[in-house]
């Protein structure tokens, strides 16, 4: 426990990861529940992030993952234009094993506890129909079904910005914001990547899709028999793109770490824009794409989409406002890109100071504001 506790305290403490202002450990003996909510910065609001219910490796990796996380969403909804903070939330085990009713229940009550500083919504393990569960506990539950006065899946307006991100691409690599005639590579055509997979063939795109699951490859074949849309093995195969003369533009739509150092080298794409979170395996490999030429649209600002969705629950759900919302990830973009050439490093280390200084002229707001 020495070691794990030690490793914690200097994340939050003293690493250039760290500056969280709160880490709240949740237990619940009664129905298992073991969780952290982690809340980053709250300089532009309340901190909003999912909750991930996830069997760790450790009790260690589930705090790291949480640091991570959270820190990630203070850094997305900045650039989204929210005034909204970053938090994420961990619960330890096997969802298929420990989610309950009642664990749900007992895990919005800690939620509700910190007063409207956390904002919870869905993520990986947990799903609209939990929400609905955790939202009879606490005020401060987004991505709930629409019969309970949210907005449902936000799988349609992460891709519609995924999207955005992608014209932008187009628009800074070749001065015309379309993919009309561009060969585009998903990897992963769950939720997101077929809503992407429409976007892209409406927009004139041709297609080459990849997934782990046979079944969802052949679903969205289905859905477009016209189209200009085809399937290779894997996402080795699609990132090589050899037999088909290379692609244009590369989106990862499933697991993290997806540009790492075996991919970044036999990439064959101009542009990398995707919805996977994390993409980038460890610090560097946003160098190693900019030394190869391959423009990188970073993560966490093409798919934000999804958090402008369930945050505008807050104010009463509008699908058309966030769509306007979510729209600006074009100009969100370009603005990354501009910033990128006229500093001089990667796009992703551009995102970063933007959003470091959105949050420091709000810190700095408030304090003018105490003193006046």
């Amino acid at each position: 426990m020495t070691e794990m506790t030690d490793g914690v305290l200097h994340t939050l403490f003293r690493s250039e990861q760290g500056g969280h202002e709160q880490v709240v450990l949740c237990q619940d003996r009664a129905t298992g529940l073991k969780a952290v909510i982690a809340i980053h910065s709250t300089a532009l609001g309340p901190a909003l992030g999912g909750t991930r219910f996830h069997a760790y490796a450790s009790d260690e990796e589930a705090v790291r993952d949480a640091l991570n996380l959270s820190r990630g969403m203070s850094y997305k909804n900045a650039l989204a234009g929210l005034d909204l903070g970053g938090g994420k939330a961990v619960i330890i085990g096997d969802p298929a094993v420990l989610k309950s009713e009642e664990l749900l229940l007992a895990y919005g009550r800690f939620v509700e506890s910190l007063g409207g500083r956390y904002v919870t919504a869905c993520d990986v393990g947990t799903y609209v129909a939990d929400m609905d569960v955790v939202a009879r506990e606490t005020r401060w539950a987004t991505g709930r079904s629409p019969e309970n006065g949210g907005a449902g899946d936000s799988s349609v307006l992460t891709a519609f910005g995924v999207f955005q991100g992608m014209r932008a691409s187009a628009q800074h690599l070749w001065g015309d914001p379309t993919l009309r005639g561009r060969k585009v590579g998903v990897a992963g055509v769950g939720k997101v990547g077929k809503h992407l997979v429409r976007h892209l063939l409406e927009d004139g795109a041709e297609v080459v899709i990849t997934d782990v699951r046979e079944e969802s490859v052949q679903e969205v074949l289905g859905l477009h028999p016209e189209g200009k849309i085809s399937a290779v093995a894997d996402t080795e195969a699609l990132i090589r793109a050899e037999s088909m003369g290379g692609l244009d533009i590369y989106a990862p739509c499933a697991l993290g770490g997806a540009l790492n150092d075996a991919s970044v080298p036999v990439l064959t794409a101009s542009v990398v824009c995707g919805a996977a979170n994390n993409q980038l395996a460890h610090p560097g490999v946003e160098k190693d794409l900019a030394d190869r030429g391959i423009l990188y649209a970073p993560d966490y600002v093409v798919n934000a989409g999804g958090v402008i969705q369930v945050a505008d629950e807050l104010h009463g759900f509008d699908f058309d406002r966030c769509k306007a919302k979510a729209s600006k990830i074009f100009d969100t973009t370009l603005a990354i890109f501009a910033r990128a050439k006229e500093d001089g490093i990667p796009p992703a280390a551009a995102a970063d100071r933007i959003a470091e200084q959105r949050m420091a002229d709000a810190l700095a707001a408030r304090a003018a504001a105490r003193k006046a």
